[in-house]
């Protein structure tokens, strides 16, 4: 039986776009960790950041990686802060094949500096707080079994990518 393909890395880096291409090219079951949240909660990622706290969602967001590791033959996304949690971060390198997709800043900020459903950047200079974000967060990400610079590579390739990486384990 095959492990799980993770997929990590900073918000807007297209972990779900491509993490639902690659299942179903694989014929795999996908999760997004962000959308199981949503789902049990009854609210989007940004209403329960604002009406319950970022230590809530992160304790949801802990069942519900939890849980999505669990099954079998998946490809999962995970929300942006998941892999910082060290319980998650052990089980996805120990039970799964874990792949941190990594755009530059400069790509990053033009995919998400318009988008209202990140609740982390809601501040008044998302740039610096994205770049805060990034630094915090990278020494932490290289810790997945590979790393993907998705820079000027088509949503095709980083795809083919991603599949050779999970297919040579």
């Amino acid at each position: 039986m095959r492990k799980n393909l993770v997929l990590l890395g900073m918000m807007g880096v297209g972990k779900s776009t491509l993490g639902k291409i690659v299942a179903k090219k694989l014929k795999l079951k996908f999760i997004d960790t962000d959308m199981s949240v949503e789902k049990k909660c009854s609210m989007k990622v940004v209403d329960i950041f604002q009406n319950k706290g970022e230590d809530f969602f992160r304790t949801q967001e802990e069942m519900a990686v939890l849980d999505s590791l669990k099954e079998k033959n998946c490809v999962i996304a995970l929300g942006g802060g998941a892999f910082l949690n060290k319980k998650l971060r052990d089980k996805v390198l120990k039970y799964s094949i874990s792949i941190w997709l990594d755009v530059n800043l400069k790509t990053l900020n033009s995919r998400i500096k318009w988008n209202k459903k990140r609740p982390l950047l809601n501040v008044k200079n998302s740039i610096k707080k994205i770049q805060k974000l990034y630094l915090e967060r990278k020494n932490i990400y290289k810790l997945s079994h590979y790393k993907l610079n998705c820079d000027n590579l088509t949503k095709e390739n980083i795809t083919k990518k991603i599949i050779n990486f999970y297919e040579t384990q």
